[in-house]
């Protein structure tokens, strides 16, 4: 139809682009605890509260963005943006969930430099949040997506096969896995169709996407040395595009981009990346303070913004090539099948995930323990987003 074509979505229970930057804004202001939390962050905004789509469509996103390089959750809030509003709701909510942290690290690069926060109490209990979100997450998802005990059965192979391997080959292997099962064991079911709308745009949009994405990253590296701009937009594309799985995994390439060159200083790398703990939001908007303070120029605000546009640039370009192609094979009955599987699977990747990094990270002592039970029993009684301040508050005087 053409208000298909017009929004990029086929379906016609659309939302508006305004809609969707005021929750993804209110996401990126409360959404503490890295991208295995924004995932839980998400579900119980998206699919709990506003019922934008259901838990299938959910993993299915979570299944496809987490196998393609870049920052993992924001990719996924892009994609439900998209889902819900079209491409340009795909980009309203892309910057209501990084405009936050982005414009809180430029600020604080701008003006404190080189704090360090790593032993704030606040800090960790906003950490802590994390526990009662992605715990409920994984609860909720295993009761809509590994209902009977194949499912579940399935479900704890993942979580098993992601412990034991560890990082995106873990990942990757946990959702083949599902999708192999998947097709073995549900393919003459009737499986219902999971998204509710799908990504338009076409095999030859799809492919310039790739084409580009591939242009980029080959082209860049040539053009580098031609002005600190394109040095920049280099490095970020490049930290941007080759990274696995999202959030702490691209702090090597970060490292490697700025540091090494002499850009910025190890001492200020560190204490930004301290910094960047105590955000709401994706970790990626680190490259705001890099940009920032990064010499020779550009930097200050227009280097912050060069930064964050160019780290995020493959995840939009990746997005617009596989989606599209995605949404066209998906209808088919052993597609369909894989997805029963691979939902399972993804509900044993978020439990992988509460384990590690986020119970071995965040819980030092039975006092973190008690802690998480209570933040736990306040989400039952409050919404996420009025229960991060008083995790802060409490972290600040208890902690």
């Amino acid at each position: 139809m053409e208000a298909g074509r017009d929004t990029g979505l086929t379906d016609a229970r659309r939302g508006s682009v305004t809609e969707v930057f005021g929750v993804a804004l209110r996401l990126g202001l409360t959404s503490f605890g890295g991208p295995v939390a924004h995932i839980g962050f998400f579900r119980d905004e998206y699919v709990g509260r506003r019922r934008w789509l259901d838990e299938g469509a959910f993993s299915e996103l979570v299944a496809v963005t987490s196998l393609l390089p870049g920052p993992s959750s924001s990719q996924l809030g892009i994609a439900i943006g998209a889902n819900r509003a079209g491409r340009l709701g795909g980009l309203a909510a892309w910057v209501g969930f990084t405009l936050p942290s982005a414009v809180a690290m430029t600020v604080l690069a701008l003006a404190v430099g080189s704090a360090d926060l790593s032993g704030a109490g606040w800090v960790h209990g906003l950490a802590l949040v994390a526990v009662p979100v992605v715990a409920t997450a994984v609860l909720g998802m295993q009761r809509s997506l590994a209902p009977d005990l194949v499912r579940l059965a399935l479900a704890v192979a993942a979580a098993t096969v992601a412990i034991s391997w560890g990082g995106f080959a873990g990942q990757a292997a946990a959702i083949a896995l599902g999708a192999i099962v998947g097709i073995a064991l549900f393919r003459n079911q009737a499986l219902p169709q999971r998204l509710t709308a799908s990504f338009a745009g076409g095999r030859l949009m799809a492919t310039g996407c790739i084409a580009a994405f591939g242009a980029l990253l080959l082209g860049l590296p040539a053009l580098a040395d031609a002005t600190g701009a394109v040095a920049l937009v280099d490095a970020m594309f490049r930290s941007g595009s080759l990274v696995f799985g999202g959030g702490h995994v691209v702090l090597p390439l970060l490292d490697e981009a700025v540091v090494s060159p002499g850009w910025v200083g190890e001492q200020e790398f560190l204490a930004g990346y301290g910094l960047a703990q105590a955000m709401p939001g994706p970790l990626f908007a680190f490259s705001a303070y890099l940009g920032a303070i990064q010499e020779p120029s550009p930097n200050g605000v227009a280097g912050a913004a060069l930064a964050v546009g160019a780290i995020f640039l493959p995840s939009f370009l990746l997005l617009g090539g596989v989606l599209p192609l995605w949404s066209s094979i998906r209808r088919h009955a052993t597609v369909q099948a894989a997805l029963a599987g691979v939902g399972a699977a993804v509900v044993g990747l978020l439990a992988a995930a509460l384990w590690d990094p986020v119970l071995r990270t965040s819980i030092d002592d039975w006092a973190d323990v008690f802690f998480a039970v209570v933040l736990l029993a306040l989400l039952r009684l409050l919404p996420v987003w009025a229960v991060v301040p008083i995790a802060a508050a409490a972290g600040a005087l208890l902690l």
